[in-house]
């Protein structure tokens, strides 16, 4: 950009105006200008009994033929590097491209997912009763039919006494009924002792007290079983990880006594780990499929699992589908409700189209890479795969192998536009 400057010089009272102008970039030829004339105007006062009229012209003089000098330099030299800059705006690069080609691309997929006890309980009082003795705590590593708790209620064991008491009643009448069944059957057989009606009748109350007797055991078992729910065992082996009582406590069934369970117990040294895959990703599992996680309590370490039981369905929040994995844990280094960093291998199975990330434009317009034919731009849309390191794969109906695609793809390089250079 030219700029105009007006130089005023004066000398002893005499005027000269300068009008000239030049680029930008040679605002410092104008300092050496002024420096020149301050120069020639000290010699001026030097020699100021030299002829004034006769000096101050020929300084007048010399400082215009100076400055025009000067100027006339400067405006050849903005000249050609104004031209220069022009010349070098006008030149356009060529366009980086590649050629399109097929290929398998392997990613992994990184989720996070959760480790839980393969089996986990909490474990209620079976009746109402106050505990009597815990032979476990939090920790406590049981095995399976172990003792854990025993409870008191004496309402219990008078309940079972008096069942026991009607079982023996019961069990008398029955024998007494059953003796006289069978001497009415002994005596029937002198012809016209015994009617048959009294033998109907004596039958029909062997019977009947034969049935009193077998509900009075089975009152007094029921009894006798709600008396061993008195003693808590465990239903398998693992490690108690919950208590919520004490001796003394009164417990009961869920809602009765205590919302909390007394013990929770779970299984340790076998834990499910368990993670949802979007949808996008379940064509590419399979059973005993293997993946690699780690927790962040060990960093440095790696853990292997393999795929066990799929859930077959998506669900139908999340559009997810449902997958878990067994894991040996008999160090127990691993603790049931860690988050898990889990690495699935997702194999290539098909080939597909591979390009950068960067020849992919995502616009308002919709997700294209732009193809270049007969030195024009020609925007392709397409179906964004996945992605690995700097590349990813695309699905699109308008490429073919070895077409031009342009590396660094941008809404700028519109459809149809010219692209003269290309560099591969």
């Amino acid at each position: 950009m030219s700029q105009t400057f007006i130089l005023l010089l004066s000398f002893s009272g005499e005027l000269v105006l300068l009008l000239f102008s030049f680029s930008e970039r040679r605002k410092q030829s104008l300092l050496y200008i002024l420096y020149a004339i301050q120069h020639l105007k000290k010699q001026y006062v030097v020699h100021r009994y030299i002829s004034k009229v006769v000096s101050n012209k020929l300084l007048i003089i010399m400082a215009i033929s100076f400055s025009i000098a000067a100027i006339m330099q400067s405006c050849h030299s903005s000249d050609a590097d104004d031209l220069k800059e022009k010349d070098a705006i006008t030149e356009v690069p060529p366009t980086p491209v590649f050629l399109l080609q097929k290929g398998k691309l392997s990613t992994t997929l990184t989720l996070p997912g959760e480790l839980t006890a393969f089996q986990q309980v909490d474990i209620y009082a079976k009746v109402s009763s106050f505990v009597k003795k815990l032979y476990a705590d939090v920790g406590s590593e049981v095995t399976e039919g172990q003792l854990i708790a025993v409870m008191e209620a004496p309402e219990i064991n008078s309940q079972l006494e008096a069942a026991q008491s009607r079982v023996e009643s019961l069990e008398a009448t029955y024998i007494a009924s059953k003796a006289n069944y069978d001497r009415l059957v002994e005596t029937s057989k002198t012809p016209g002792t015994i009617s048959p009606n009294d033998l109907d009748i004596a039958l029909a109350k062997q019977k009947s007290d034969y049935a009193e007797l077998q509900s009075a055991k089975s009152t007094y078992k029921e009894i006798n079983d709600t008396k061993n729910y008195l003693e808590i065992r465990a239903p398998f082996t693992g490690v108690i990880s919950a208590r919520n009582v004490s001796e003394g406590a009164y417990v009961g069934p869920a809602g009765k006594g205590s919302d909390l369970p007394m013990f929770v117990l779970q299984e340790q040294k076998h834990l499910r780990l368990i993670v949802d895959v979007p949808e996008a990703y379940t064509n590419f599992l399979n059973d005993n499929s293997t993946i690699s996680f780690a927790v962040r309590s060990l960093p440095n370490q790696t853990f292997k699992a393999k795929i066990t039981r799929l859930s077959g369905a998506l669900d139908t929040h999340l559009r997810s589908e449902h997958i878990e994995m067994n894991v040996i844990n008999n160090d127990k280094k691993l603790l049931p409700g860690m988050v898990a960093e889990i690495s699935i291998g997702l194999p290539a199975q098909d080939s597909t189209f591979i390009v950068p990330k960067t020849a992919i434009v995502n616009s308002t317009e919709g997700v294209f890479v732009i193809k270049v034919n007969n030195e024009k731009a020609q925007w392709v849309s397409i179906t964004r795969g996945r992605e690995a390191n700097d590349t990813a794969e695309i699905f699109a109906n308008g490429l073919s192998i070895n077409d031009t695609l342009i590396t660094v793809g941008s809404e700028e390089i519109r459809d149809s536009s010219l692209i003269s250079k290309i560099k591969l």
